[in-house]
């Protein structure tokens, strides 16, 4: 009879070694995770100019200290990148988290408190960045030190890219020169960035959003152009009269509705949770019979839901004339269409163009720099780890995929083949603070965040 102390002693140890890897202390985690991030939040990163570097030093301190292979990839010097990574065994392609360090600019007259002071009062760290994308940055490095710091075996490389100039003016210096000219440095299978959110309802998580695709941003313009004149004698071929008709037209004009796997899946799941009244209307989207009022319901009263429903068009430049006295020869419109991933805009224009039905309007398309991809699987090894997070953390919730109506740097991650899904921290009643005054971010909720982070990732890359 073969002996059974082997099995018997490994079987001892095994829970010893596990615990000291997957049950680490979430409440000092935390707490050093928003000390980084008041860090950050401190340091002036508004786009335009950016600075970024500014960030990216403070960045690189706390993983030299720790000892983490970092790099810093610079296309602008100001406007640095920084890169880290911890090793895997190899088996599997890395994952990839990231956070931008840009913020955008602030109203600081508007403001209660000092935008870059990160102050913490009644339970919220205020300050631009705190949740676009300073937080994803905090929890990111958090738990890349976590995992470092508990020597974690591990399955894949985990990479952290701090990126610059999310908030514009990224082409060739933040998430596109990267990928231009340094994709050997994060190439991955999975990425976990911006985009998502820990819904509460009543100070009870509802639901965990993952963004799993965006739209594509468009600009488009409409020019008028007619004869010049005295305002005294009024023209029939005024550029005006003809652009206002246009932008009416467009304004009332709904693109047709077309699901995908992601937006289906969220109008089904978001129904769970919904009042009857709003679950009604997202489990009767395609009623042959009721559809179309159920829709224009939606349009008048949930505009979010709306805009994940279609490509959308919304007029927000005119430009028109110079002197009171002055019939232009000229007036223009711009809008911002946000398109569907899989959107044909040579037909979209040329519907505007039939909507429209003027000869003395014309439609101007500009090329998005942005490119166009499937939604990342609802089926992948990522997305089912977290759902897996979500139930750990968040039990009696559920996980519902989303796509976002604005625009991350995912959109270049999923063009080279990455399953990018989108997080992030609580939206206190569903709000995002996002960009406006008084931008602030929940203390637990970035607490739970990090638990949520933590686990999935462990999930996809710790060894198996």
């Amino acid at each position: 009879m073969r002996s059974k102390l082997p099995l018997i002693v490994s079987i001892l140890l095994l829970p010893v070694s596990l615990s000291s890897q997957t049950n680490p202390d979430f409440a000092r985690n935390r707490d050093e995770a928003l000390r980084n991030l008041q860090g950050l939040v401190r340091i002036d990163t508004s786009n335009p100019p950016g600075n970024e570097s500014k960030a990216v030093d403070y960045l690189k301190a706390i993983l030299d200290k720790e000892g983490i292979s970092n790099e810093i990839l610079a296309g602008n010097k100001e406007r640095a990148n920084l890169v880290a990574r911890i090793k895997g065994n190899g088996k599997k392609k890395p994952i990839l988290l990231m956070g931008h360090t840009d913020v955008v600019g602030v109203e600081r007259d508007k403001w209660t408190v000092d935008p870059f002071a990160a102050v913490i009062k009644d339970g919220f760290l205020y300050g631009r960045g705190s949740m676009d994308d300073k937080d994803n940055a905090a929890v990111s490095l958090q738990v890349l030190l976590m995992l470092h710091r508990q020597k974690t075996p591990l399955d894949r490389d985990v990479i952290v890219l701090f990126e610059s100039a999310e908030e514009g003016g990224g082409g060739n210096i933040g998430i596109g020169y990267v990928v231009q000219q340094h994709w050997d440095k994060i190439e991955s299978e999975f990425a976990i960035l911006e985009g998502g959110g820990i819904t509460t309802q009543d100070n009870k998580v509802q639901f965990v959003g993952v963004a799993t695709t965006e739209k594509v941003p468009n600009g488009t313009r409409l020019v008028a152009k007619g004869v010049s004149g005295h305002g005294s004698m009024p023209r029939p071929d005024n550029p005006i009269v003809h652009l206002a008709a246009a932008v009416a037209k467009l304004g009332a004009y709904q693109p047709p509705m077309r699901l995908n796997e992601t937006t289906r899946a969220y109008f089904q799941r978001l129904a769970k949770v919904s009042s009857p009244e709003d679950a009604f209307l997202y489990t009767h989207l395609e009623d042959p019979i009721i559809g179309p009022m159920v829709q224009e319901k939606i349009r008048l009263t949930k505009v979010m839901q709306n805009s994940m429903l279609r490509t959308s068009i919304s007029p927000n430049i005119i430009n028109g004339g110079f002197r009171s006295n002055v019939i232009p020869g000229e007036a223009e419109a711009t809008l911002d269409i946000r398109a569907l991933p899989d959107e044909d805009m040579n037909e979209f224009i040329a519907s505007l163009k039939r909507v429209i039905n003027d000869p003395a309007v014309e439609v101007i398309a500009n090329v998005s720099s942005r490119p166009k991809t499937p939604p990342s699987s609802l089926d992948s090894e990522m997305f089912k780890a977290l759902e897996k997070a979500q139930t750990k953390v968040f039990p009696g919730a559920i996980t519902i995929p989303g796509m976002l109506t604005g625009a991350t740097d995912g959109a270049q991650l999923r063009a080279k083949g990455v399953q990018a899904y989108g997080v992030g921290g609580y939206l206190i009643n569903g709000e995002s603070l996002a960009h406006s005054n008084d931008e602030r971010v929940s203390v637990e909720g970035i607490g739970k965040f990090l638990e949520f982070m933590y686990w999935a990732v462990l999930d996809v890359a710790g060894a198996k």
